[in-house]
């Protein structure tokens, strides 16, 4: 599938066009915010990173995990620019939680040498404390899978697993990229699920909420968007890359019993730049009803 879809530009995945792909952008973004005069702060405002406080209010929730606090980064694209894995080292250094949980695209291109993504994401899983989740994004390669194993990341291609807490137990799914090679299947890691279990869903991108919901998640983690990346002024994102309502584009929303979170991401896509977007880490802190 990856050799398949890696490259294109038009077709594949959720929405036709894929601007990632698209090798001329990144020379007509960087042309016309230097033509504005705004390049040079926008990448300061990449590096920008804003602390984010989530509170998630879960009816079924145990009383034993009232108050267990994930934190959550999403697209950090560290090989997008020197500088990103640096200043996300710093800003996480200090954070107390309970687990970490990372939405995909770790890689900044869609194709080609997954190394400098590989060394970029060891230095900042170096500092993260443990247990560590991740999922894969539409950015990154199956090739990186084994590396960012061993760098302590619990992938969860599919599947789900137990976190136990006092005798009370949490359920932490995660579905394989749904945007670009749609090789997400939401029946498989639902299988076996018992119903009146808190359940957590890690996915990439927030486009599969409508199944989130119906298949009985009540919180579901993702990223994806950057929130826009380039935005108007208010935050009012010119394009989110993605098929689904603008209000599920960023931060927090509900569809029907489902909570959500779309992360704007910690990092950048296609050119290094922000504007009227800050990138964000999330602490999610989850309460009882």
């Amino acid at each position: 599938m990856e050799t398949d879809h890696a490259t294109r530009v038009f077709g594949g995945g959720i929405n036709f066009f894929h601007p990632e792909n698209w090798y001329s952008l990144p020379k007509l973004i960087r042309f016309s915010l230097r033509a504005v005069g705004l390049y040079r702060r926008a990448q300061r405002n990449a590096l920008d990173i804003r602390i984010r406080h989530n509170e998630v209010v879960l009816a079924r929730l145990p009383t034993a995990f009232d108050g267990y606090t994930l934190l959550h980064l999403s697209d950090p694209h560290v090989d997008m620019s020197e500088a990103i894995v640096p200043r996300l080292i710093e800003t996480v250094a200090a954070l107390e939680y309970d687990a970490c949980v990372l939405t995909g695209d770790y890689r900044a291109a869609t194709s080609g040498p997954i190394e400098p993504a590989l060394d970029g994401m060891r230095r900042l899983c170096a500092v993260l404390r443990r247990p560590l989740y991740g999922v894969l994004g539409n950015h990154d390669s199956i090739r990186m899978l084994p590396a960012l194993e061993s760098f302590g990341i619990r992938f969860l291609m599919n599947e789900s697993v137990r976190i136990e807490r006092d005798g009370a137990t949490l359920l932490l799914a995660g579905v394989d990229d749904p945007h670009y090679f749609r090789a997400d299947d939401l029946e498989r890691v639902c299988a076996g699920v018992a119903p009146a279990t808190t359940a957590i869903l890690l996915s990439h991108t927030p486009e599969i909420y409508r199944r989130a919901a119906a298949a009985g998640f009540d919180l579901m983690l993702c990223g994806h968007t950057h929130g826009g990346q380039i935005c108007l002024p208010g935050g009012i994102p010119v394009t989110l890359d993605a098929d689904l309502p603008r209000r599920f584009g960023r931060a927090a929303w509900r569809y029907e019993r489902l909570r959500g979170y779309t992360s704007v991401g910690c990092g950048t896509s296609i050119v290094d730049v922000r504007i009227n977007c800050p990138p964000e880490i999330t602490l999610h802190r989850l309460r009882c009803a």
